[in-house]
């Protein structure tokens, strides 16, 4: 349900703010600030809460292309694993089936199976989605 808005109100909230696309990381910190400044003063107009929808959009949308991550590939995803619970390739026989089975996987030469996704997800505690690997579209 859409609220009615005072179109007066609602300009006069505009050209005080002058919303934007966001360029750069100052404007994006200037406009967080300025929706979280309408949100700490409690209840908001119908026009406020107008403003502050097209801030979080024009901030969204900013950090989505600027913070965008990068695909990540299954072995970049395991070595960090490993790295981050300093774990060694010997550390891995069970999930593998055996280590010179790591070492190929870990040198690009095997891909995951099924199993190995499940096992790998269980040892880190991590959504099987990590290991699937992932390809960089154009947009």
């Amino acid at each position: 349900m859409t609220a009615i808005i005072d179109e007066k109100k609602y300009a006069n909230l505009l050209a005080r703010s002058l919303p934007h696309v966001i360029y750069t990381e100052a404007e994006n910190e200037s406009y967080i600030a300025a929706l979280e400044a309408l949100y700490d003063r409690g209840s908001l107009s119908a026009e406020e809460h107008r403003l502050a929808e097209l801030l979080t959009l024009l901030i969204e949308t900013f950090e989505r292309k600027t913070y965008q991550l990068e695909p990540s590939n299954p072995v970049d995803v395991v070595r960090h694993l490993m790295d981050a619970s300093g774990l060694k390739q010997k550390d891995l026989r069970e999930v593998f089936g055996s280590e010179s089975l790591v070492s190929e996987f870990l040198n690009g030469k095997r891909g995951l199976s099924k199993t190995q996704i499940s096992r790998l997800s269980e040892r880190f505690a991590v959504s099987p989605e990590l290991f699937f690997e992932r390809f960089k579209t154009t947009a």
